[in-house]
């Protein structure tokens, strides 16, 4: 395991700023990984190797003569391959794009580059991102890098973007969020992922499945890299993002500020009984810790089940999943993935009765839970999965394991999900940090908290 490819975020930035390192050795180092590990992985769609080594010279040259433009100033970075680069094909995860070329590029993807990010490849993803498992029948499904022997749900849909952070092939990367998309493949694959605020970041130029829930949001391997790509994405002027880092200002202020005094809700007797006994341990375990930090734990009853407000959603992906690409579907001579054909014809069945009346009971179930919360717990915990990682050949693809992920979608909320150690089995589960909507600082705070107080998570053991 190479030091570079190891190294956070803000620490790769100021040992390009004292000369110790150049954009040059970090693109070097990600790129390595991925010569090394790629083959057997399979994270990425396309390796952008001399684009790559072009862009870190620039970025080299650029901070050598005190032109750094901020924190992100020559990081590898990769893209969930639903996102639009001009001149570069997005396929969406699916065979009938593969000649997509993209005329523009997309907002988060300038705002990446504009921010000195150095794009080293395209992730592979679940065709047109309906799939909660990572699995590609057509494309190809990335190896958990956590399982040497056995080949594991990578976590979907944003199951190459998972894979290449958590294999050091990228320090950081893009995922999109529709029922739980980042926080997913982040929790199988050991990692940080960012679902942010509905509306909060522009969807233009990526391949859309619900533009009802649909929200891109950073992978990284720990909570301050999240904020930095976080910032990135959100357009936030580098400079700005370079001074709070600088004093501890912003979200950074935020993530230093521990959680004593903090009420945080937790799952109830009968929320519980759907998770893993592995997981609940390692969940018990970190809300003892989120207790001795200063935090009141309290369970927290949702005026509206969990249950359905998984299924709602599913409603709301499949009738507007159904609009963006059933065509795509209902032709015989298409190739594509069979376990998303059935969730995507699906749509065809929800009449707009249906589809109205369950946006309806969304905005009502909003406001019936920023009421329950208001005054009483700052942020609900959660395990982001119900189980670690299962292994492909188990998977009942007409189940999800969306189940504590899908209702921050349907709320319109925020949530930041995190290692909480290893089970039993050796793979990590995650904790769901879960915030209302524009409360990004509040779930930073917590687990940035969290993740002090247990330190970070081991690489994956096949990659020593």
């Amino acid at each position: 395991m190479t030091e570079i490819s190891e190294r956070p975020i803000s620490d790769l930035s100021q040992a390009f700023e004292r000369g110790e390192l150049t954009p040059s050795d970090a693109v070097g180092a990600a790129l390595d990984r991925i010569e090394r590990h790629e083959d057997n992985l399979e994270a990425f769609e396309i390796v952008l190797a001399d684009r790559a080594r072009e862009a870190a010279e620039a970025a080299t040259k650029a901070i050598a003569t005190g032109h750094r433009i901020g924190p992100f100033h020559g990081i590898p970075f990769a893209l969930k391959d639903l996102v639009d680069v001009a001149g570069l094909v997005t396929t969406g995860g699916t065979d009938v794009l593969s000649d997509n070329v993209a005329t523009a590029t997309a907002t988060i993807a300038r705002r990446l580059i504009a921010a000195g990010g150095i794009l080293v490849g395209k992730t592979k993803t679940v065709e047109v991102a309906y799939g909660a498992w990572g699995t590609n029948q057509v494309r190809g499904t990335p190896w958990n890098p956590w399982d040497a022997e056995v080949h594991r749900m990578p976590g979907g849909s944003s199951s190459g973007s998972g894979v290449a952070v958590a294999a050091r092939m990228a320090q950081c990367a893009v995922g999109t969020d529709t029922g739980g998309s980042v926080r997913m493949p982040a929790a199988a694959c050991g990692l940080t992922g960012l679902k942010v605020t509905e509306g909060r970041l522009p969807l233009d130029g990526i391949v859309p499945l619900s533009q009802t829930l649909d929200t891109p949001g950073p992978m990284a391997r720990s909570v301050s890299d999240a904020i930095i790509m976080f910032e990135a994405l959100d357009g936030r002027h580098p400079t700005d993002t370079d001074s709070d880092l600088a004093a501890g200002a912003g979200l950074f202020e935020a993530a230093a500020a521990g959680i004593s005094g903090l009420t945080l809700g937790v799952l109830t007797d009968a929320e519980r009984e759907g998770v893993n006994a592995d997981i609940l341990e390692l969940y018990d375990a970190a809300l003892a810790r989120l207790q001795r930090l200063g935090a009141t734990i309290v369970p927290f009853e949702l005026p509206v089940p969990i249950e359905d407000m998984k299924r709602d959603t599913g409603v709301l992906i499949s009738a507007d999943g159904y609009f963006h690409h059933g065509e795509m579907y209902e032709k015989p001579s298409n190739r594509i993935d069979t376990d998303v054909k059935p969730r995507i014809l699906a749509g065809a069945e929800i009449s707009s009765k249906r589809y109205i009346q369950a946006l309806q009971r969304r905005r009502q179930r909003q406001r019936e839970t920023l009421r329950a919360m208001a005054n009483k717990v700052a942020a609900i915990m959660t395990p982001t999965l119900p189980t670690t990682a299962v292994a492909i050949d188990s998977i009942n693809q007409a189940e999800t394991p969306a189940v504590m992920t899908r209702a921050v979608n349907y709320l319109g909320f925020c949530a930041m999900a995190q290692p909480m150690g290893l089970a039993a089995d050796g793979l990590p589960g995650s904790l769901q940090t879960i915030a209302p909507g524009g409360g990004e600082a509040m779930a930073i705070r917590i687990a940035a908290a969290f993740e002090r107080d247990i330190g970070p998570l081991a690489p994956p053991p096949m990659l020593a």
